[in-house]
């Protein structure tokens, strides 16, 4: 099973007030493992970088513009997802920036139902704590040193390893054994003789018989 777990820095918080994507990052997982292919790319957005948003990603107007349009990079983009499902923190926010983006140029939306949302996914697993990337990072001790500001591939390879954690983990005995467990498969099993044991009796004897009898005469109405 291969999924793109992915992240968005954006200009703002409503692409249908004139916020745009300016930069993406993608890591491909099977199995809930990361595999090593990432897609990652800066935005230009054709506008101004509000304040409150370069506060975030460190991401400035002037930076950006060297970089190419969202026109651009839209086929690269689709080509590296494929028809994997698309896995990110807070999903709706994501898919609402990308699916705006691709529809301004003509390209079908992706539908709601190719979304898998880890923030959802860590609610209903912990409910009423704190459920951030960061809070899930200290739950999981994934090292999230780096993350001074936000950083779309940072930010996609942090929830690569907390994807995994929510999934289960690295549980042995299902595929992800390390190499140098392996030779546990090897080893031999020795088996002791067993010491053999006459049954024991089990039969009552004569006197508890009797006994038996005499205490069934004291019920009302035994049924034996």
């Amino acid at each position: 099973m291969r999924e793109v777990v992915f992240d968005t820095e954006t200009t703002g918080f409503d692409p249908f007030n004139g916020d745009r994507v300016v930069e993406i990052g993608c890591v491909v997982v099977e199995d809930y493992i990361p595999t090593g292919e990432v897609y990652h790319v800066y935005i230009n957005p054709e506008r101004n970088m509000p304040t409150a948003a370069e506060n975030i990603h460190g991401l400035s107007e002037e930076f950006l513009k060297g970089h190419p349009t969202f026109s651009e990079i839209v086929g690269d983009f689709r080509d590296f997802c494929g028809d994997m499902k698309l896995v990110a923190h807070n999903s709706e926010f994501d898919m609402k920036f990308i699916n705006w983006e691709m529809e301004n140029l003509g390209f079908n939306p992706y539908p709601a139902n190719r979304a898998i949302d880890t923030l959802v996914i860590a609610r209903r697993k912990f409910p009423g704590a704190a459920n951030t990337l960061d809070a899930l990072c200290k739950r999981f001790s994934v090292d999230n040193s780096n993350r001074i500001k936000h950083g779309a591939l940072l930010d996609a390879e942090l929830l690569a390893e907390v994807y995994l954690e929510l999934m289960g983990g690295r549980q042995t005995g299902l595929g992800l054994i390390s190499d140098s467990n392996k030779n546990e498969e090897n080893k031999v099993v020795q088996m002791n003789d067993r010491t053999f044991r006459e049954p024991r009796p089990h039969a009552a004897s004569e006197e508890e018989l009797r006994r038996h009898k005499e205490f069934i005469k004291n019920i009302e109405k035994p049924l034996w």
